[in-house]
């Protein structure tokens, strides 16, 4: 299972953040994403820490679909992986009303075809070729006047990943179908096959394809506890932060981590933490998340009980775990994301040894 961590160039301290960036990398860790919400946008900082970085790869995490138009988005991919020695990773995702109407005044129309031909048109610009498409929301080159098919420049020197962060039956189909990988959020492994994987899998099928062929990047917060107290007092606090995303992270009417927790098993207490939320109570709402659905939404508790968290997230199918470690300073936070490497190796390396005991004594 490969490790990964996500930043944001927005607030802070930017040298922290590269900094955190670095020492992740000398820890071992496989691949940094860079968010792009309503802060700071992801190219800059990528293009900045391909230069600070040797090993790791790096991706948008995600580029935010309505804000720029699909040939603005490859010459932004292809650049990033050409300067970068082809380790950039391109993660898009649709975002939601809230930020694209709010923020950019773009309608929130018809993302999933809006997903599936920016895809399309990435790839096809990618290739060197002219470029030329006619879909229903995108037509390339304009018709009606004097303009031709053109190429781009440049192309890409190397493979370009497409990584897709969706929640949506339709929108997971479409990742099995035309993704490299998936960037999942709001995951309870235990419910995560009728709420992900069944759709996830159904798009893999169209395609032909199996399983192995996506990469499976789930993320949460990695927090240790060191006895019941603290724990407790990180449960308590996290409350306010999953009632934050099941009511205010959308509108009142569109909110899909309110819809990926109720698919999961928590539809009456998502839709109650909603409405608690949007009438203003948020300590209302945060007293209805239960420290279930705490402890089972992310990487939180005592070493033991982290590494059998993060066992049953490989064994539901994440491929690439991607930690957010608490700490309050850049030194708390590097070691929590190292013992939580540590764990994910202790766990690969077992599975080699029981792979040898098991082919030694057949």
């Amino acid at each position: 299972m490969r490790t990964a961590t996500t930043i944001e160039a927005s607030g802070g301290d930017w040298q922290d953040t590269v900094a955190y960036v670095t020492e992740a990398e000398k820890l071992g860790m496989d691949i940094c994403w860079v968010a792009e919400a309503w802060g700071a946008e992801a190219p800059s900082p990528l293009g900045y820490l391909a230069a600070r970085t040797e090993r790791m790869l790096l991706g948008s995490g995600i580029i935010q679909l309505a804000t720029r138009t699909p040939v603005a988005i490859a010459r932004t991919a292809i650049t990033l992986s050409n300067i970068s020695g082809g380790r950039f990773l391109l993660g898009l995702g649709p975002s939601g009303p809230q930020v694209v109407e709010g923020l950019h005044g773009v309608p929130f129309d018809r993302p999933l075809a809006r997903m599936r031909e920016t895809v399309e048109i990435v790839r096809q610009a990618a290739t060197g070729e002219k470029i030329a498409y006619e879909g229903r929301e995108f037509t390339i080159p304009l018709p009606g006047g004097e303009a031709r098919p053109m190429r781009l420049a440049t192309r890409a020197e190397h493979d370009l990943p497409v990584y897709l962060a969706t929640l949506s039956p339709r929108m997971l189909r479409l990742t099995g179908r035309v993704a490299d990988g998936w960037l999942g959020t709001s995951f309870v492994p235990e419910g995560a096959r009728a709420a992900y994987f069944d759709h996830l899998d159904a798009g893999l099928a169209e395609a032909g394809r199996k399983r192995t062929e996506l990469d499976i990047c789930q993320g949460a917060e990695v927090a240790f506890a060191e006895d019941e107290d603290a724990l407790r007092a990180m449960v308590a606090w996290r409350k306010k932060e999953l009632a934050f995303s099941l009511g205010g992270m959308g509108s009142a009417s569109t909110n899909f981590y309110n819809d990926a927790y109720s698919r999961q098993g928590w539809a009456d207490v998502a839709a109650a933490v909603r409405e608690r939320w949007q009438a203003g109570d948020r300590d209302g709402a945060a007293r209805l998340v239960s420290d279930e659905m705490v402890l089972a939404t992310t990487l939180i508790g005592t070493e033991d009980m982290v590494r059998e968290r993060l066992r049953v997230w490989r064994a539901a199918g994440v491929t690439t775990v991607r930690f957010y470690p608490a700490g309050d300073t850049l030194d708390a936070r590097l070691t929590t994301l190292g013992r939580a490497i540590d764990l994910v190796r202790d766990l690969d390396v077992r599975d080699v040894d029981r792979r040898d005991e098991g082919q030694a004594g057949s």
